[in-house]
């Protein structure tokens, strides 16, 4: 795991709460989510915290996520789809946050069945590419957010045909920094599509993407502080 300066697995329950608001909101103040989504944060082995079932833009300091576990049914009022979450961390314990959201070109982008390459600093984080889901329907049972699950494999992100995107990071933090930098790679994706087939456009290599994607030099930190600028919980 990358070191950062962000919250770690363990810290007091409060602290994960605001750091879940604060990542919630910054997806609805930079246009990567609208009423629906949720975002949530390890809480150790056998929970996570999952931020309050509202409009992620709405969620107000100091209003409480739910706690939920790991392993079992979602308590009352949980989100269908935060099976998703569920089936996720139990197979990728290297996930400590994970984001739900709806990002407009990356959604544009899966109705061809297809993701943003690796064509610009920002795709070589999901090099050779985020996984395709190639299913519209809303995942409201363990059977489908586990296949799911598989499909993302070790992947940062699933893109989910017409359905939005789910993004993963080694913290919340993290998450939402994919959210941005896969939309600014899907808007890539579209202007060389646009451009036309006979267009070069060239692909950054694996190696290279892998030696691009890079977490050191505050990369993930800096834009958590321009996504978070102006939260009422800074």
């Amino acid at each position: 795991m990358a070191e950062t300066e962000f919250g770690a697995v363990g810290e007091p329950i409060e602290a994960t709460q605001i750091r879940v608001r604060k990542a919630a909101r910054a997806l609805a103040r930079h246009d990567l989510g609208h009423a629906y989504g949720h975002v949530s944060a390890r809480l150790d082995d056998e929970r996570f915290l999952v931020c309050a079932a509202r409009p992620m833009g709405l969620i107000g300091p100091g209003e409480p996520g739910s706690v939920v576990p790991v392993e079992g049914a979602l308590p009352d009022g949980v989100l269908g789809e935060v099976r998703c979450h569920q089936q996720i961390y139990r197979r990728r314990p290297d996930v400590n946050g994970i984001c739900r959201t709806f990002l407009r070109e990356t959604m544009t982008l899966s109705t061809f069945r297809r993701v943003p390459r690796a064509r610009h600093g920002f795709g070589t984080y999901f090099a050779p590419g985020p996984a395709l889901w190639d299913d519209p329907a809303l995942l409201r049972s363990d059977e489908a957010a586990a296949a799911l699950a598989e499909c993302l494999g070790e992947s940062r992100a699933v893109v989910m045909r017409g359905n939005g995107v789910i993004l993963t990071g080694a913290t919340v933090e993290e998450s939402i920094v994919m959210a941005f930098y896969l939309e600014e790679a899907a808007r890539t994706e579209l202007a060389v599509m646009a451009v036309g087939d006979n267009a070069e456009s060239v692909e950054i290599p694996l190696d290279e993407a892998r030696a691009r994607a890079t977490s050191t030099g505050r990369i993930f930190e800096r834009m958590w502080d321009y996504l978070t600028d102006g939260d009422p919980e800074n």
